[in-house]
């Protein structure tokens, strides 16, 4: 069945290899003579049925062909069959003649090869029975020998199991500790790699400014040497100036008096310029009304009059209040700081004061500093720097304190701190006014 089974797939698979042959030819040779794809395609199919025809002629040839075989071997094969049966009859009485005589004859072998079994099984029994006493007695002697051996060793695998146990504590203990110290060098590493990142910033920073700092050291030279025929005529100056600090202290008190009475005055001021504000904001408003009716009439007013701004100064009152304003009055804030102060405040450049006003107003101004530092190619140590030792020249003390992680302003100089940044700003905010 299974023969049959395996004949029908392979036949059906060489039908099917045969007309897939058969259309790849014709579909090809008709491409190729005619340049047609679609009459090439017709061509190959329509072979395919054809194929199969003649495919289906030959096999049926074939078949008849092997059929006619087929009888004229059955016709043999049952010839043979019955010359095979008489054969098989007189072998059979052959074989039963046979039979009888080799029975006798064994028979006989039988009772003669018994005996000289017996006889020889007798003898190696016995000869078996002296060597396996031998070997039981080397047997006896080589277990003896292994279990007291046994014993030996298992005496030293307790002592070496006892050793790597007590090993085993001291590599978990050491385990611990190295972990531990594990965890602290990448700590450390990673607060390394940190600081390497800083330096390595700090270093291309210095490199850039290198050839400034050269420079401003060879310039230093020079102002040293200026400065300490300075210091020889500044000495001789300040016997002077002891002298004339008695005669100011008097001028000191009578000045205070004027300013006094300047105040009043201002006082008068400033009652007169609320008057003039609120006239000028009603003015303002009729203005206002009267450019959106012009804007009505003709809108060209409003798009080309640039005089005109959102904030509405048209008349400037506004000048005349920011001047009688005590806020933005510098002279009237200058009286409540020290001279040196002052003098502090003229001898430092506007982004070192913006560095004192980041230390004094942001928690962590490092990021302010750096980019206050980057826009003036400087470093954010350098300017703090810079500060401390102009304050200390000036002053006499330093300002900045650097021991901690953030920089930040000594207490008792805060207050005179935060009115020299705001003496500053409303400084920096007259001069943009005006310009």
């Amino acid at each position: 069945m299974l023969r049959t089974s395996h004949m029908h797939s392979a036949m059906v698979s060489n039908r099917l290899i045969i007309g897939i042959v058969a259309f790849g030819v014709s579909f090809g040779l008709s491409l190729v003579l005619n340049w047609n794809f679609n009459q090439a395609f017709l061509t190959g199919v329509t072979t395919i049925p054809a194929t199969y025809l003649a495919v289906l002629f030959v096999d049926k040839r074939r078949r008849n062909h092997e059929m006619l075989m087929l009888d004229s071997l059955q016709r043999k094969i049952r010839e043979l069959e019955g010359l095979k049966s008489h054969i098989v009859a007189e072998v059979n009485k052959l074989q039963g003649h046979r039979s009888l005589l080799y029975a006798e004859s064994n028979n006989l072998q039988h009772q003669v090869a018994e005996r000289r079994n017996q006889r020889d099984v007798l003898n190696r029994e016995l000869s078996n029975f002296f060597v396996e006493k031998k070997q039981l007695e080397a047997a006896i002697a080589y277990l003896q020998n292994e279990l007291h051996e046994l014993d030996q060793t298992k005496v030293e695998l307790n002592n070496s199991f006892s050793a790597l146990n007590a090993e085993k504590r001291r590599l978990d203990l050491n385990y611990n500790i190295s972990r531990g110290e594990a965890t602290q060098l990448q700590n450390q590493i990673s607060e390394f790699q940190e600081q390497k990142q800083e330096l390595e910033n700090n270093i291309t920073l210095l490199n850039r400014l290198k050839p400034q700092l050269e420079e401003k050291l060879y310039e230093l030279r020079g102002q040293i040497q200026e400065l300490e025929i300075q210091v020889e005529h500044y000495n001789q100056l300040l016997l002077e100036q002891q002298t004339q600090k008695e005669d100011i202290e008097n001028n000191l008190n009578s000045l205070q008096i004027q300013v006094r009475e300047q105040r009043k005055h201002l006082e008068q001021i400033q009652a007169q310029s609320a008057l003039l504000q609120e006239e000028r904001d009603l003015l303002q408003s009729q203005v206002w009304e009267l450019l959106q009716q012009m804007e009505n009439f003709n809108p060209e007013l409003s798009v080309n009059d640039n005089r005109l701004e959102d904030n509405g100064d048209i008349f400037p009152f506004s000048d005349l209040i920011e001047s009688l304003d005590p806020s933005n009055n510098i002279a009237d804030k200058q009286e409540n700081i020290p001279e040196e102060w002052i003098i502090f405040l003229e001898h430092t450049p506007c982004y070192e004061i913006q560095v004192l006003e980041a230390i004094l107003e942001q928690e962590n101004p490092k990021t302010a500093m750096k980019k206050i530092a980057e826009e003036n190619i400087t470093m954010p140590n350098l300017l703090i720097d810079s500060i401390n030792e102009r304050a200390k020249d000036i002053i006499g003390e330093l300002i900045i304190n650097t021991s901690s992680e953030t920089p930040e302003i000594y207490q008792e100089h805060m207050s005179n701190v935060k009115q020299v940044i705001a003496i500053s700003e409303n400084t920096m905010d007259r001069q943009t006014s005006r310009n």
